[in-house]
């Protein structure tokens, strides 16, 4: 899971459009299915009789509104940027969710950043937005119901990582790769040169820590947003894109290869590099 703190900007509809992956309309409307949670309840904004589902251009609005509803609140270096935005993917290889599960995710986000406080009856307005495969947007408004500005955490963005890396361990999804620092013990005997060389080799093809790896996800996720981008540019860039991942997970197994050559023992550190997962174009509705 991968979390990505957008820079603030003026108005929702860009952060909305970012989430949706298309423009804002005042003819679609966005169901549950698609705005999966939010705070604060609408109850307080809407009549007995008006519609339960509100258009994309009605959340950018009620987003908004705080702006206008206090035109002088800036924020500590005087500006009115008040639209945060939290962009947060899976896994390529992560199971699909369901709805609940997307919202406990983003709401135990906005909680991190501060966003949404329990007891905290003057909070930020937010939404957040599950449109896109593997994807879920928080966006805010920074300027709270008492006319306040949200003051940032000065560790924001460890503080969202970190609870991220909670978020995959309880719901079992695959974790973002780090490096671990191994630790060889004073009473066991130096390793020879060709182990020394094969554990490096390992880590370096390693599918869960590696170098390699991360550099390989990172590919792939690039090759998946493109896929999504409209005209013949986006899906021909994605194409290239996989290629280099394939290459990539070849070098791996031979890397690994190599250090099964240098050290057939067992128990040697690594894991077989996987396959790039193959891309699904497929696009819900909202």
């Amino acid at each position: 899971m991968i979390p990505y703190l957008r820079p603030r900007c003026a108005e929702a509809r860009e952060a909305l459009e970012s989430a949706l992956g298309r423009a804002v309309s005042d003819q679609e409307g966005l169901t549950d299915h698609t705005i999966v949670a939010y705070s604060p309840p609408l109850d307080f904004y809407t009549l007995d009789d008006e519609q339960a589902v509100w258009t994309s251009a009605q959340w950018a609005e009620h987003l908004d509104d705080p702006l206008v509803e206090h035109p002088f609140t800036a924020s500590t270096l005087g500006d009115r940027h008040a639209i945060f935005h939290l962009d947060v993917r899976l896994h390529l290889g992560d199971r699909a969710l369901t709805g609940p599960e997307w919202a406990e995710i983003v709401r135990r986000l906005a909680r991190a950043a501060g966003i949404d406080q329990p007891g905290d009856d003057n909070g930020c307005r937010w939404i957040a937005v599950q449109a896109q495969p593997g994807r879920i947007d928080l966006i805010a408004n920074l300027i709270r119901r008492d006319g306040t500005w949200q003051p940032r955490h000065p560790n924001l963005a460890r503080r969202v990582a970190a609870e991220a890396r909670r978020i995959e361990t309880d719901l079992r999804l695959i974790p973002v790769r780090t490096t671990p620092q191994r630790r060889v013990s004073a009473a066991a005997p130096a390793p020879c040169a060709s182990a020394q060389l094969a554990t490096v080799l390992a880590q370096l093809a390693d599918e869960r820590s590696g170098p390699l790896a991360t550099v390989r996800g990172l590919v792939e996720h690039a090759a998946h947003r493109l896929a999504r981008l409209p005209g013949a540019v986006g899906p021909d860039s994605s194409h290239r894109l996989e290629l280099i991942a394939r290459r990539l997970h070849g070098i791996q197994q031979d890397l690994d290869d190599a250090a099964a050559q240098l050290d057939p023992a067992p128990g040697r550190p690594g894991v077989p590099a996987t396959p790039p997962a193959p891309r699904n174009a497929a696009r819900p509705s909202p």
